[in-house]
């Protein structure tokens, strides 16, 4: 399932389409199952136009999820909660009140009268920001210009499927992506890659996207800064905005390292406040990298309504200005970066914005033994991870010899 925003806004917000999945296997590929929401704005300023898109694509149509609560029968397929996304972007929660959204949606021929569906109850919903929806089934007319493209779907792992069969099965998915993005997207199109393993899945996607800066491809790991961001709150026993400069370094699996050192609670550093070193080094540590599969566990499905609002405060996270002395985590393209990251992958790392949908890395952060190697560890995992997928990079004949095959966060 897919869905993809086309605004003219007002705001600094300049870029087009906003890609958003809605289970762990979508892509905007034509070989695929897909489901896909676009969104055309009504002109508010001159000349300044952002496509919001939200795409996913999955081999068996999503299953609708439904909510006990017989008062709150919002359907969320997978990752992505339609009712809050949708809700949230032609309320005005994200790119302003002042900013009319049209909603093309896009499906294949078995999944396009669930989406007229949908179109009806948007049209029934009365978003006053919302001018328009229509349903299309070509991914090349819906990314046509885009400026923000959210990519959402990926196909999970199956029982007996190894990470390197994932990891190429998604591949050919994002690589398709990536050529229809280079094909007919703005050349300024801001890409943010939700679908799993989503670092090599953007890494996949700018590769195939040679027209497009590779600074503009980002892989989804806020959700993960959240997470850390809540554990942390709990554990100090304050609300989760006194926490700040928490960072998410490298791969969205289980090696992923969330960064106390350089966070802090209350404008004090995590350590000072929270004296407990162990439980930061461990359980802390640990929570966030199995969250999604302790959830799982308790829940029977993947997260929803948590990653929705992930989604949306990495968007924000890039059009609005980051305040002062604080960043946000985002997985990036690291060649040029300040950490000595290998170069060439898309790794998660600190970022500040200043609200025009670009970023700089901060640079004022600092590393000790423990942080170091675990940072080169998961940087050890997604260089494995490139050389398993060479062959959808155009780097030649890939190479599988992955360092432990690590489940990503909520795999089973």
């Amino acid at each position: 399932m897919a869905a993809v925003a086309e605004l003219n806004p007002s705001s600094p917000c300049k870029r087009p389409a906003l890609c958003s999945s809605l289970k762990c296997s979508y892509a905007l590929s034509r070989h695929y199952n897909r489901r896909s929401l676009f969104l055309r704005p009504a002109p508010v300023s001159r000349g300044s136009k952002i496509y919001c898109s939200v795409t996913s694509n999955e081999i068996q149509a999503p299953v609708a999820v439904k909510i006990d609560d017989p008062k709150k029968k919002a359907e969320c397929y997978g990752v992505f909660c339609l009712t809050y996304d949708l809700k949230a972007l032609a309320s005005g929660e994200v790119f302003g009140p002042n900013q009319p959204i049209a909603l093309k949606l896009l499906g294949s021929q078995r999944s396009i009268q669930a989406l007229e569906g949908v179109a009806m109850e948007l049209e029934d919903s009365l978003f006053p920001l919302l001018r328009e929806v229509s349903i299309g089934i070509d991914p090349y007319e819906v990314f046509q210009d885009a400026e923000w493209a959210l990519l959402i779907g990926a196909k999970p792992r199956g029982p007996g499927m190894e990470r390197a069969g994932l990891l190429d099965i998604n591949g050919q998915i994002f690589a398709e992506q990536g050529k229809a993005l280079n094909a007919v997207a703005s050349r300024n199109v801001q890409v943010i890659v939700v679908g799993n393993p989503c670092n090599t899945n953007a890494l996949i996607c700018l590769k195939n996207a040679p027209n497009i800066p590779a600074k503009n491809f980002h892989a989804l790991t806020r959700l993960d800064e959240n997470r850390a961001k809540c554990q942390l709150a709990l554990k100090a026993g304050v609300f989760y905005d006194k926490v700040s400069n928490v960072t998410i370094w490298g791969n969205h699996s289980t090696t992923q390292v969330p960064d106390f050192l350089n966070a802090k609670i209350d404008g004090l550093p995590v350590k000072e406040v929270v004296k407990d070193t162990k439980w930061l080094e461990e359980e802390f540590t640990e929570k966030v990298q199995k969250r999604g599969g302790v959830l799982i566990q308790k829940w029977g499905r993947s997260s929803a309504a948590s990653t929705s609002v992930s989604i949306l405060d990495a968007i924000r996270s890039l059009v609005t200005p980051t305040p002062e002395g604080d960043w946000f985590s985002s997985g990036v393209y690291t060649t040029g970066n300040p950490y000595s990251i290998a170069e060439d992958i898309v790794f998660s790392m600190p970022c500040r914005s200043k609200g025009d949908g670009d970023y700089e890395l901060v640079k004022d952060v600092v590393f000790d033994d423990y942080l170091w190697s675990r940072i080169k560890k998961t940087e050890a995992e997604l260089l494995a991870e490139k050389k398993c997928v060479a062959h959808l990079t155009g780097e030649g004949v890939a190479v599988c010899d992955l360092p432990g095959d690590t489940m990503l966060p909520g795999e089973m």
